[in-house]
């Protein structure tokens, strides 16, 4: 069975990067790791973290590979069960974000070490990137954030942006229908006031 990693786990880890660092580095939680941070799963299996600018990505896996990381599948130590997913730029994957993370309201700050910025995406960036790649967890994430974030979620404003981002992916025909498929679920469970 894969380990997961738990959200005081985590922050362990990324203290211990922010010790090798001397410069600073702004990193914007994404995936699972976000929905982790926010309290909203208890752990996540692989770490997904936005590095929207080139140097500050640039010089991380720079430092990460003096402390013994490798670029595998994503960045790991040997003996380490945990994989790392540093995304440059506003690609998870293969889904383009609209705008920077790092812009205003594009993400929220979790914590900020002395050279580590640690922030979340936002919850229509996320549940859309989430809807885009389309598994079973990803559709049982966005629901259970849509749950938690209730009160604060406008579900015409997520469908629009949804809408946006898949007219710039390649599988635009593909998942197009996500967001209507999440939408059945949500209103199954009497979550689509």
């Amino acid at each position: 069975m894969q380990q997961r990693l738990t959200k005081n786990q985590l922050l362990e880890i990324l203290e211990g990067w922010n010790h090798i660092l001397r410069r600073r580095v702004r990193m914007i939680a994404c995936g699972g790791t976000a929905m982790t941070l926010l309290g909203v799963k208890a752990s996540t299996k692989d770490v997904d973290f936005l590095v929207p600018n080139d140097k500050e990505y640039k010089y991380l896996t720079a430092k990460l590979m003096d402390i013994g990381y490798e670029l595998q599948i994503g960045w790991q130590r040997e003996g380490e069960p945990f994989r790392f997913d540093l995304f440059r730029g506003n690609k998870i994957h293969t889904t383009t974000l609209l705008d920077s993370p790092l812009e205003r309201e594009r993400h929220t700050l979790l914590f900020e070490y002395s050279h580590l910025y640690i922030g979340i995406l936002n919850d229509y960036d996320l549940i859309a990137s989430k809807l885009m790649r389309g598994t079973t967890v990803d559709f049982e994430d966005c629901i259970a954030l849509t749950r938690a974030r209730k009160d604060q979620l406008d579900l015409t404003r997520l469908v629009e942006r949804f809408h946006r981002m898949v007219d710039l992916d390649i599988s635009e025909e593909r998942i197009r229908s996500n967001i209507d498929v999440f939408l059945e679920r949500l209103n199954e469970r009497g979550d689509s006031d």
